[in-house]
């Protein structure tokens, strides 16, 4: 075998899996000292799995690089009309494709050991970033598929984590978020 075809074979397997979309922002409100959001893979009914992602708060600012793997098993369900909990869906719900689907939330903590991740004995409190008026969304899916719902909602999800804006009003705007675009994150106090 080449021996360049080895070194590139082993150079690929060591680098980092690419960021799948980056989440920039600052903070609203005062944190306390060792703050963190995480990025978490959540269950359907919204508990948290596991981290995939944090980032300092204590500066007023933050930025996540949501990893392009897909989120743990156990954080997946198989997509269908019944189970769309989505913001701003509302019945009667379509589905393009048969899917599996996952959702990351973002929750605040204080990393009271300095490990720069989420133990069990630290508090998690769920915290919503905002663009404007419009909450930010980061849903996975294992393909490509549209979901549309009532009042106008509709959204084409590509394969992997993709994050969307969501106006509801007398219609439901979703929007692509722009990624990288700063948002604002509340968090109270």
């Amino acid at each position: 075998m080449n021996t360049r075809f080895l070194l590139s074979l082993a150079l690929a397997l060591t680098v980092a899996p690419a960021s799948a979309l980056t989440v920039t922002g600052t903070v609203q409100g005062n944190v306390t000292p060792e703050s963190r959001l995480g990025g978490f893979a959540v269950t359907p009914f919204g508990q948290p799995v596991q981290e995939l992602v944090s980032a300092p708060l204590d500066g007023g600012s933050f930025r996540l690089d949501i990893p392009a793997a897909a989120p743990p098993a156990r954080a997946q369900a198989v997509l269908t009309a019944q189970n769309v909990s989505w913001p701003g869906v509302i019945d009667p719900v379509q589905i393009s494709a048969a899917a599996q689907a996952g959702e990351l939330k973002f929750f605040v903590y204080r990393d009271q050991n300095g490990n720069a991740r989420h133990d069990d004995n630290e508090v998690l409190r769920e915290v919503s970033p905002m663009v404007g008026k419009s909450p930010l969304f980061v849903p996975w899916v294992s393909v490509d598929v549209t979901v549309s719902a009532n009042k106008g909602y509709q959204v084409a999800l590509k394969k992997g984590w993709n994050a969307f804006l969501v106006d509801v009003g007398r219609t439901v705007n979703v929007r692509t978020y722009p990624d990288g675009t700063a948002v604002l994150l509340p968090v109270g106090r």
